[in-house]
C-alpha cells in the first residue's frame, strides 16, 4: 500500500463555504433569513453572498485581507460570514459593546481593510477611527442601512453601502476557494482583561470541523428554525452561522435581546433551536410573567460560557426549554466538550438531574482528546470529582494561534502537545469533567483553593437572589477570603441581610468557603456576552481592603 498517496481528488481543502451551495441546491425555496418584514431564501442568500464577495474583489479586497464588521444580529452580518471569506479574506467580527478605543486599537492591531458598520453604530465606529494615529491608513467604511430603525441617507464618512455592494456584484461569481485547508478564514478577539488584544485565528479546515461538530454534538436535524439570541460577533456565534447553512435552517434574526421579544418571535416563528450563556438562561426565566411564558411546544437551547447554576437550569426546563449545557473558547471556535445526557438520568429526582446538568461533560466527537491536568507536572488529575486540576485541548478546530503573539501563543499551546485552557476543572469517575473555576478566579484561603462556581451555586440557590458573583477578597489573616457581590430579585416584601446570605451559605457549605463579605448591588457588571466581570469585582472587593475575618 506504500504506493497510494493523496491526490487532488482526495485531498481538496476542507472549508464551511460549501454549505452554502448546497444549501442553495437543496434547500433553494425554503427561508433562510427572517428579519422583521423581510425574508430570504437559501437561493436568494446564496446569490446575495456571491453578489457581494465579488464587489469586495472589485474593491481592492484579496486573499489574507482582514475585513471587519460591527453590527448586531441582522442579515448583513449573517451574509458576511460567507461572503468575506468567499472573497479570500479574513472574516473579524468585533463585539459591539466595546468603547471607541478599544474598537481602534482592534482595527488597528488587525490591520482591517474595510469595515461594515450598522447604521446605529455609525457614530462609535467613526470616533474609532480619529483615534487612529496620524500617519496610519485607516480602513475604507461601508454602512449597513435598514430602514427598520433609521432612515439617515448615507455621509461623506460612508461612500458605500451595503445594498448597493451587493446589486453591484456579479451573481455568477467564482467564490475565492482556499489554496490550503490552513489557510486563515476567521480572526476573534478573545474578551480577555488586559489591553493587550488577543486575536485567535482560525483556519478553513478548522471552522469546517467545529460547524460539522456543534451540528453532531446537538443533534440537530434538517430545517430547524434557530433564534438567534447569540451574538454572532461571539466566536461566530458558536459556529452555528455556518451550520445553519448544512441543515437548511431558518435563522430569525433580532437586534437586542428582550425577553418578551423572545418569547413572541418563538411563538410567532415555531422557534426550535436557541444559544445563549447562562444569564440568557437566567432572564428568560425571571421574565414578569412566567406563567404565559410557558412553552406550548419544546425548545431546545444550549448554554456555554460559564457553568449554568443549578436552580437556573431547573426553572428554564419547568417552562419548557430543554437545556443542553457545552464548553468551548474562542481558542477552540466552539463546543468542544458538552454533557451528553444519558436516558436513565430522566428517572432521577429534579435536583440531581440540574445537578448533572451543570457539569460540562465530555469531549465531543470532533475533539481527540480533552483532559484535566496538574499544569506544572502535566499529569492527570485523579477522577475523584475532587482533584483540581486545569482542562487542556487536542483536537482540529483549536486556532493557528493568537495574530502577532507568538509569546502568547507559546504559553498556552505547549510542547507537550496541548493547548491549555486557564480553566480549572475536576474529573467525575464516570469520565465527565466539571468546570470550578478560571485559574484566575480561584481563592486561596488559609491555603485551601476554593471554588468560586461551588459558592455561587449556592447562592442562586437563596430564592431572593437574582445573580451572584464571588471573588477573593485580600485579608489579613487568611490572605484571601470569598467577598460575595449579590443582585436581588425585584418585588421582594423582605430583602435578606448580609447575615442572612451568610447563614445560609454556611448551612450548606464548609466554614472556610462561606462569604465573609456580602455586597448588595443593583446590577453586576458584565461582558457584551452575558459574563459577569469578575475583574471589575476583583478591584471592588481589593479597595475595600483588607478584611479581617477571624
Amino acid at each position: 500500500m506504500d504506493q497510494l498517496k493523496p491526490s487532488p481528488a482526495n485531498s481538496s481543502p476542507l472549508t464551511p463555504l460549501g454549505f452554502l451551495e448546497r444549501a442553495a441546491t437543496v434547500y433553494g425555496d425554503y427561508p433562510s433569513v427572517v428579519y422583521n418584514t423581510t425574508t430570504y431564501t437559501w437561493s436568494q442568500t446564496h446569490r446575495r453572498c456571491l453578489q457581494l464577495a465579488s464587489s469586495l474583489v472589485s474593491n481592492g479586497i484579496k486573499r489574507g485581507h482582514v475585513v471587519s464588521v460591527v453590527a448586531p444580529n441582522i442579515p448583513a452580518i449573517y451574509e458576511l460570514h460567507f461572503a468575506v471569506p468567499m472573497a479570500g479574506a479574513i472574516l473579524n467580527t468585533i463585539n459591539t459593546r466595546l468603547d471607541a478605543r478599544t474598537i481602534s486599537v482592534l482595527l488597528r492591531h488587525s490591520e482591517s481593510k474595510l469595515v461594515f458598520v450598522d447604521c446605529l453604530l455609525r457614530s462609535l465606529v467613526l470616533e474609532a477611527i480619529s483615534l487612529f494615529p496620524p500617519n496610519a491608513q485607516p480602513p475604507a467604511l461601508v454602512l449597513i442601512t435598514d430602514d427598520e430603525v433609521s432612515s439617515e441617507s448615507t455621509t461623506v464618512d460612508f461612500p458605500d453601502t451595503y445594498e448597493s455592494m451587493v446589486e453591484n456584484g456579479d451573481p455568477g461569481f467564482e467564490w475565492v476557494r482556499p489554496e490550503s485547508e490552513w489557510d486563515p478564514m476567521v480572526l476573534n478577539y478573545t474578551s480577555g482583561t488586559t489591553s493587550s488584544p488577543k486575536g485567535a485565528v482560525h483556519c478553513h479546515r478548522g471552522i469546517f470541523i467545529a460547524t460539522v461538530d456543534s451540528l453532531v454534538g446537538w443533534s440537530v436535524p434538517q430545517q430547524p428554525v434557530y433564534l438567534w439570541t447569540l451574538p454572532m460577533f461571539h466566536s461566530n456565534g458558536w459556529g452555528f452561522s455556518w451550520g445553519m447553512a448544512a441543515v437548511g435552517g431558518t435563522n430569525i434574526c433580532l437586534r437586542k435581546f428582550d425577553a418578551a421579544l423572545i418569547y413572541g418571535l418563538i411563538r410567532r416563528h415555531g422557534v426550535t433551536h436557541m444559544c445563549g450563556a447562562p444569564v440568557v438562561l437566567n432572564m428568560l426565566t425571571k421574565s414578569p410573567n412566567n406563567e404565559s411564558c410557558r412553552l406550548e411546544n419544546p425548545v431546545q437551547i444550549l448554554t456555554a460560557g460559564s457553568p449554568p447554576p443549578a436552580p437556573v437550569l431547573g426553572r428554564a426546563e419547568s417552562l419548557g426549554f430543554i437545556v443542553s449545557h457545552g464548553y468551548g473558547l474562542t481558542e477552540s471556535a466552539g463546543i468542544v466538550v458538552s454533557c451528553v445526557w444519558k436516558p436513565h438520568w430522566n428517572r432521577l429526582p429534579a435536583a440531581e438531574r440540574a445537578r448533572l446538568k451543570a457539569r460540562q461533560g465530555v469531549r465531543t466527537v470532533g475533539m481527540s482528546q480533552v483532559d484535566v491536568v496538574d499544569p506544572e507536572s502535566g499529569v492527570s488529575v485523579k477522577p475523584d470529582g475532587l482533584s483540581l486540576g486545569e482542562i487542556v485541548l487536542r483536537g482540529g478546530c483549536l486556532m493557528l494561534g493568537y495574530l502577532k503573539d507568538p509569546e502568547g501563543t507559546s504559553k498556552c499551546m505547549r510542547d507537550d502537545g496541548w493547548f491549555y485552557t486557564g480553566d480549572v476543572a475536576v474529573m467525575h469517575p464516570d469520565g465527565y469533567l466539571e468546570i470550578k473555576d478560571r485559574s484566575k478566579d480561584v481563592i486561596i484561603s488559609g491555603g485551601e483553593n476554593l471554588s468560586s462556581v461551588e459558592v455561587e451555586s449556592v447562592l442562586y440557590t437563596n430564592p431572593a437572589v437574582n445573580e451572584a458573583a464571588v471573588v477573593a477578597r485580600p485579608d489579613e489573616f487568611w490572605g484571601e477570603t470569598p467577598c460575595a457581590f449579590v443582585s436581588l430579585n425585584s418585588g421582594l416584601t423582605q430583602r435578606p441581610s448580609e447575615k442572612e446570605i451568610m447563614e445560609f451559605c454556611r448551612a450548606r457549605l464548609p466554614h472556610y468557603m462561606v462569604p465573609k463579605t456580602v455586597v448588595f448591588e443593583d446590577e453586576l457588571p458584565k461582558t457584551s456576552t452575558g459574563k459577569i466581570q469578575k475583574f471589575v469585582l476583583r478591584e471592588v472587593a481589593k479597595g475595600m481592603g483588607e478584611s479581617r475575618a477571624s
